[in-house]
């Protein structure tokens, strides 16, 4: 297989090998479509119409009348008026056929004819005038404001000759730019088109990146835009944000009408939402739907969420009847379906027991070896001390001190009554006072009396006198 090899232009791949038509490759991202009949033998892809595609997403359709040997990918010299215009050879065969059909271009019209195929001369002139589109456009932008005309050009293309451009232009009212056309043709020297698109045709020539992360479908594969209405969202069950549902040109977006049909063919498989259903305990009005699970939910308030059940369409149809019939359940729900629920339990959200802040951590004892660990056996069975580390009890010599001083004071009389016992130094051995005890000296009227019966106090010279006299 030969590699991919170097073209004129760089925006479109070359084909891997130019020989047969069967093995070309058509260019990728660009609302090219693949041609199935062109391995069927028997010549079935045979046929003079041809595919063309020049600058973004414009295309045209000729015929080979001269029945060149053209294959996907080449780059021909076709009909124009005035002139000759360059593009790229996207189909070929009877399938152009139906993409005329789908265009909307009727079998019997007159098709402009392939010329050539571009050769290098033509490839030159189509560069220059491709070089030229984007300063063309912003001088056109300036003129267009210095005549004050509301609209804005949004882009330009120049024909493969460079004898013609068209001037591409968004306006939301009818403009007469009659002088604007003057103007051009005469700051440009070129034949001027003037063609209006819609905001939706504008984002596909400038293309982009959408909020679903893939290229725009109006730039990579759609070619004709239909209205989007805000019934597909709300068949869809999506909320009515506009800053979501608006797309890079300001409108709707486009795939909200890819899956809105099998929406509303699921739904009409579904109960109405006028139907309401009664029950022995309340009326239940519908609320929304689940398409994917075939399931709707139903509130006993009409306007606002309350008391939300959801059951299945098969069971609101099993309600339905039974109303129709005069008689109202218990329950939305199955008999059955209310005991599984009774019978869940309940578990924390986190799984984790909502008391365990109430639980009080236990200390540890403070070990002289922290980083040691105890062995099982130490654990298990009582710590043995060491023979060296046993004291003695006490012996015959410490207990001789303590009956010598009990001799002492019973000798002295000072373990009688109303007298304390003393130390060794003669002092009062203190006791602390308990709660409910009185102290030894409780008779309080001695004491006052004894504070009494004081003799008054004597000056000093006084005192010298009477030590004097004795």
């Amino acid at each position: 297989m030969e590699k991919r090899g170097d073209t004129p232009d760089s925006e479109h791949p070359a084909p891997l090998n130019p020989s047969p038509s069967c093995c070309k490759v058509a260019p990728r991202g660009k609302l090219h479509c693949h041609n199935w009949l062109a391995d069927v033998p028997g010549g079935m892809a045979d046929d003079e119409l041809v595919e063309v595609q020049f600058k973004n997403t414009r295309k045209g359709f000729f015929r080979n009348t001269t029945h060149l040997d053209l294959a996907i990918g080449d780059m021909v010299a076709v009909e124009a008026a005035p002139g000759h215009d360059i593009g790229q050879v996207t189909l070929t065969g009877k399938l152009v056929g139906l993409q005329m059909r789908r265009a909307g271009v009727k079998p019997d019209a007159e098709l402009k004819r392939v010329f050539r195929k571009a050769k290098s001369g033509d490839l030159e002139k189509y560069e220059e005038a491709k070089a030229r589109e984007n300063d063309t456009m912003i001088r056109s932008r300036k003129i267009a404001a210095d005549l004050k005309l509301n609209m804005k050009i949004g882009d330009v293309e120049y024909q493969g000759d460079g004898n013609k451009a068209i001037f591409y232009y968004i306006a939301d009212e009818r403009v007469d730019f009659r002088q604007l056309i003057k103007v051009l043709a005469e700051t440009f020297h070129i034949r001027v088109e003037m063609r209006q698109i819609g905001a939706r045709q504008e984002a596909g020539r400038i293309g982009g990146i959408g909020p679903c992360g893939r290229p725009l479908c109006c730039a990579s594969w759609m070619t004709n835009f239909v209205s989007v209405g805000t019934a597909a969202a709300r068949f869809q069950d999506i909320s009515l944000n506009p800053q979501k549902l608006a797309g890079q040109c300001a409108k709707l977006k486009c795939c909200l009408n890819f899956e809105v049909d099998s929406y509303v063919e699921s739904i009409k498989k579904m109960p109405s939402k006028e139907i309401r259903l009664e029950t022995a305990d309340a009326t239940y009005y519908h609320f929304k739907y689940d398409v994917f699970k075939r399931e709707i939910t139903y509130s006993t308030d009409k306007n606002i969420a309350a008391n939300l059940v959801t059951i299945d369409a098969k069971r609101a149809f099993e309600v339905i009847q039974l109303n129709k019939n005069g008689e109202k359940p218990l329950n939305l729900k199955r008999e059955e379906e209310i005991k599984e629920a009774d019978k869940k339990q309940y578990n924390d959200i986190l799984g984790q027991d909502i008391t365990r802040f109430d639980k009080k951590k236990k200390r540890r004892k403070n070990r002289s070896d922290k980083g040691q660990q105890p062995s099982k056996d130490a654990s298990s069975s009582p710590k043995q001390r060491d023979p060296k580390d046993h004291k003695e009890p006490a012996t015959q010599k410490t207990r001789e001190p303590r009956e010598q001083k009990a001799k002492e004071q019973k000798s002295s009389g000072q373990q009688q009554k109303g007298q304390k016992p003393q130390n060794q130094n003669g002092q009062r051995q203190k006791r602390r006072l308990r709660p409910g005890d009185t102290p030894d000296n409780t008779n309080l009227e001695a004491g006052r009396n004894a504070k009494q019966a004081l003799p008054p106090a004597m000056s000093p010279s006084k005192r010298m006198m009477g030590e004097a006299d004795q």
